[in-house]
């Protein structure tokens, strides 16, 4: 397959494959509800082979992709990019996650971002 070079604004103008009004119009709750109907129980303690996973992680700490984001320090695009598998995490992040999904209010107390005034 030939590499094809393309400027931001030749890949913005192509058409989409996917209906981005109805990614955008998805609420965690749905999130929940097409798990049941799969046969998945949402609240079922993350098993250790899935520990790194971003999206069950942040799932299992009820956040949405910008609040997670934002209490972690990552970006939402970024954060998005490993949850869909288009890039692999380092080293380092799959520590970050691990240390997350064990121990979720001492990585916060950790990463929490000082307040205006402190």
């Amino acid at each position: 397959m030939a590499i094809v070079r393309m400027t931001l604004e030749e890949i913005m103008a192509k058409p989409s494959r996917r209906d981005r009004a109805k990614l955008d119009a998805t609420t965690e709750e749905d999130i929940r509800r097409h798990m049941i109907e799969d046969g998945e129980d949402p609240d079922v303690p993350l098993p250790e082979h899935d520990i790194i996973l971003p999206a069950l992680i942040r799932r299992q700490l009820g956040m949405s992709q910008p609040e997670f984001a934002a209490t972690f320090g990552i970006p939402v695009a970024t954060l998005r990019n490993w949850e869909q598998n288009r890039v692999a995490m380092d080293p380092a992040t799959i520590s970050l996650f691990r240390i997350i999904a064990r121990e979720p209010k001492a990585a916060m107390r950790a990463l929490r971002r000082p307040a205006a005034g402190d």
